[in-house]
């Protein structure tokens, strides 16, 4: 079974000995890993997971080349970084290019963590250069669980961001939008929006999940556990738990995410 995890973080080794333990307690969790690559490789061996994208956060603008240099310092054929950008940035759309330029593949964003919407027109001319790059958008969706529930980047947001940018490689996270789920249903299972289902599988009932996987396309889904702040193995076996049948359960651990990352000979958005 091949499996690749499309949404994991992790930190300079010095950094993860502080940010994470601060972070499990700013969102009252436990993580189940200490946020170094090394123990992600280790968490990716025993579980037989392939590849992991690291997803990094830029919460302030002057990050942007330290999460640079790092990221390529941690790329590998098994880690995929996505490097970050901050919005405060007025060289923030010059940087997608030079991430671009670099060879990454793609770029995280975090509305909370930055404080931005994903809606603000300051950000369509990130939102054009990613397009113009042909790089993917992971960007976090929903609620998050550290924060007040202030919609910053809800279904409504999601829905005006792909319709002004059809040809951007977005990918909600937290199948669409954590916590969000009735607006998810009713406003983008179905449309041709990636989703990664991290930090989701143990919020939603295991028969909702199965209701919104077949309601949603089947290319369009994502494997992702948000490790550390889940475990990698726990996040399979809940999936497994579902009875999903192949091709389906091949297209969301794997195969959707070969095609987007360009391992497996196209990474063009498939028709709906």
């Amino acid at each position: 079974m091949h499996i690749i995890d499309f949404h994991t973080h992790a930190f300079p080794d010095k950094l993860a000995e502080r940010a994470v333990p601060a972070l499990a307690k700013e969102a009252n969790i436990t993580a189940a890993l200490d946020g170094k690559t090394s123990s992600l490789l280790q968490s990716m061996n025993r579980a037989g997971i392939e590849k992991s994208v690291i997803c990094s956060i830029a919460t302030r603008p002057e990050q942007f080349s330290k999460i640079l240099e790092w990221s390529h310092a941690v790329a590998s054929d098994r880690l995929i970084p996505f490097p970050s950008i901050h919005p405060d940035d007025p060289a923030a759309a010059a940087q997608v290019r030079r991430i671009h330029e670099e060879g990454f593949l793609g770029v995280k964003l975090h509305p909370y963590y930055q404080n931005f919407y994903l809606n603000e027109p300051r950000m369509n001319p990130v939102y054009e250069a990613l397009q113009a790059c042909g790089l993917i958008l992971v960007t976090h969706t929903g609620f998050d669980i550290a924060f007040p529930r202030d919609r910053r980047c809800d279904a409504q947001q999601i829905l005006h961001v792909i319709e002004n940018f059809p040809e951007l490689k977005f990918v909600a996270t937290h199948f669409g939008a954590w916590e969000d789920w009735d607006r998810v249903e009713n406003q983008l299972i179905g449309r041709r929006l990636y989703m990664d289902i991290s930090f989701s599988t143990s919020y939603l009932e295991p028969g909702r999940l199965r209701r919104m996987m077949a309601a949603h396309s089947p290319d369009h889904l994502l494997f992702g556990s948000d490790s550390p702040w889940t475990g990698q193995q726990e996040e399979i076996d809940r999936v497994l738990a579902l009875g999903l049948e192949n091709p389906f359960l091949s297209k969301l651990l794997y195969e959707n995410a070969a095609r987007l990352l360009g391992l497996s000979g196209t990474d063009s958005l498939p028709s709906k």
